[in-house]
């Protein structure tokens, strides 16, 4: 098995943890997370793909092991989570990767993206939402809520999310075999999250995610007009973000592949063999491929 080594880099005077394995030289492939979690999500894909890939998974600022400065000391947006990202990588002098992004790793690798077309090789997106389709309202009308107005009722609930019990929501809903899911997953992030003061990051990011959705059409026109490959691989029982959001990827990538799994929002902790056997499968056919012109011409299907 691949060792897998655990760094931290001084970021703009902060210490971001990553986690790095696989060949220095060998095509670059970066995983970012989603919320509650962290590169901890990661702990068994990253080996599944380090003997023929060079994997990078940070944690971004207030999460995991990186640093996590009080919210009125850094002003927590998706922007400033994907300078950070793109200057670590700049350090680490990676130029050119492929991204696998889920969940809050979708509007920070999309934001790599739009500002540096050239460096992304492919896209896999697990559960990680580009499309309004995508947005469960059951889920989402909470966090709508509290972005058009933060009074004490629309704050009392989203801070439910912050809770124990909706942490282990997220891991287990949608899933055929609860029993897959380690209890560990929900209680290591629960305890992160409960840090003094983490609260208040969480909830300028549960704010500003309100400027992700004006970036679609920007990412939706980049994946027309770039042809970069596209691999949705998706949890179909996910109650955050549905299947309709894997799905709409077909529309505007020209190289799409639509996978749509049993499984939830955190699908690598119950069908993670699957989930890597199709990445292998993917970046094995399209890294090494330039896209003809000829290939453009019309988006990929979908299977379940």
């Amino acid at each position: 098995m691949p060792d897998v080594h655990h760094r931290y880099a001084s970021v703009a005077g902060h210490q971001l943890f990553y986690r790095e394995a696989g060949p220095a030289n060998a095509p670059t492939v970066v995983l970012l997370h989603g919320f509650p979690t962290s590169s901890f999500m990661f702990r068994n894909l990253i080996p599944a793909l380090a003997d023929r890939y060079h994997v990078i998974a940070p944690d971004h600022l207030g999460f995991g092991l990186s640093d996590a400065p009080a919210a009125d000391r850094f002003t927590y947006t998706f922007d400033a989570l994907t300078d950070l990202t793109a200057d670590l990588l700049k350090q680490l002098g990676i130029e050119r990767y492929a991204i696998y992004v889920q969940d809050y790793g979708a509007p920070v690798g999309f934001r790599l993206a739009l500002r540096d077309p050239d460096a992304i090789t492919a896209i896999i997106t697990q559960n990680g939402n580009g499309y309004e389709e995508g947005f469960v309202e059951s889920f989402w009308q909470t966090v709508w809520n509290y972005q058009k107005e933060q009074t004490p009722e629309t704050e009392s609930a989203i801070r439910a999310a912050l809770t124990l019990d909706v942490t282990r929501w997220q891991y287990v809903t949608g899933t055929p075999d609860e029993t897959l899911i380690s209890p560990d997953t929900w209680h290591h992030d629960h305890a992160l999250l409960s840090r003094p003061g983490n609260d208040a990051i969480q909830l300028a990011l549960f704010r500003d995610y309100a400027t992700n959705p004006p970036l679609y059409p920007r990412l939706h026109e980049y994946l027309r007009s770039s042809g970069v490959p596209v691999l949705a691989v998706w949890g179909r029982g996910d109650e955050i973000f549905g299947p309709d959001g894997a799905r709409a990827f077909a529309t505007d990538a020209t190289d799409a592949e639509i996978h749509l799994l049993e499984g939830g929002h955190f699908l690598l902790e119950s069908a993670g063999d699957t989930v890597a056997t199709i990445i292998r499968e993917f970046l094995g056919r399209r890294l090494s491929v330039t896209m003809p012109e000829s290939a453009k011409a019309a988006p990929g299907g979908v299977s379940s």
